[in-house]
């Protein structure tokens, strides 16, 4: 394990797990949080040995968002401000980053509550998986503040925008069951179980063409930003006519594939 306070990494089997590693602050982001997990996504995001991030918070919370003591001034700053470029930063959409944008896919396993940036930070990873813990509310308009990473458009992306507009403007918690319910997240499991699934849901996306997953992810991203379906298609049948790299290797992994598709049928 690689310590890089506040952020724990440990990498096995081409997965990296990443766990927000202030608890006593339910993980709250103050600088050094945010730099740390910008840093070390980026660094995991160019490591030839991971292919798949899943990013976590020490018990009992995910993350409660911006560290509002550091930010109103009320305590130290636990790092100096960086300078513009060096993220996180906002990104040319407008869009806040507190994730950088890799080729790999970040599984957000969920483990407590998820507040305000801290819902952001879920919204910006790939796939979520979630702890019967969990719990999920922005509560920007509680506090008197404007969301910046995503709420007002990833959430309502994810659970339509009526919700959306109701999670915001009241600043109530959805339960896991909820989230799942809304399609906030794909899956909710017992508490215990929470990192073993979703470094399973990691090794399957280990065991697939690496190429082929990225041109994926890519695919997918350029699709959300597509402003028709008939736009969308073109950009989907563009990838597909233009895609060599993964012909290549399709033979031998025809054995493989076919194996691991019938044993997932079967059960």
């Amino acid at each position: 394990m690689i310590e890089t306070a506040p952020i724990l990494v440990e990498v096995a089997d081409r997965v990296a797990t990443l766990t927000l590693d202030r608890p006593d602050a339910r993980n709250a982001l103050n600088r050094a949080l945010m730099y740390g997990l910008w840093d070390a996504t980026l660094e995991l995001g160019r490591d030839p040995e991971v292919d798949v991030l899943v990013l976590t918070g020490a018990d009992p919370a995910f993350c409660a968002g911006v560290d509002l003591k550091e930010v109103s001034g009320e305590s130290t700053s636990s790092l100096a401000a960086r300078a513009p470029g060096a993220g996180p930063e906002r990104d040319t959409n407008g869009l806040y980053r507190f994730l950088p944008v890799i080729n790999k896919p970040i599984i957000g396993a969920i483990n407590g509550v998820a507040v305000a940036g801290g819902l952001e930070i879920a919204l910006q990873c790939t796939i979520l998986v979630a702890s019967e813990a969990a719990r999920f509310a922005d509560t920007h308009a509680r506090v008197g503040i404007m969301p910046g990473g995503g709420i007002t458009v990833l959430l309502a992306q994810s659970i339509g925008l009526r919700r959306a507009i109701e999670m915001s403007l009241t600043g109530n918690f959805l339960t896991a069951d909820d989230a799942l319910a809304l399609g906030l997240v794909n899956h909710v499991v017992p508490h215990d179980e929470l990192l073993p699934f979703a470094r399973g849901l990691a090794g399957d996306i280990v065991n697939n063409d690496q190429q082929g997953v990225r041109r994926l992810l890519e695919h997918y991203r350029r699709m959300a930003n597509a402003a028709t379906l008939d736009e969308a298609h073109l950009i989907e049948g563009y990838m597909a006519e233009t895609w060599a790299p993964g012909t290549s290797s399709a033979g031998a992994r025809r054995a493989d594939v076919t194996a691991r598709g019938r044993s997932q049928a079967r059960s």
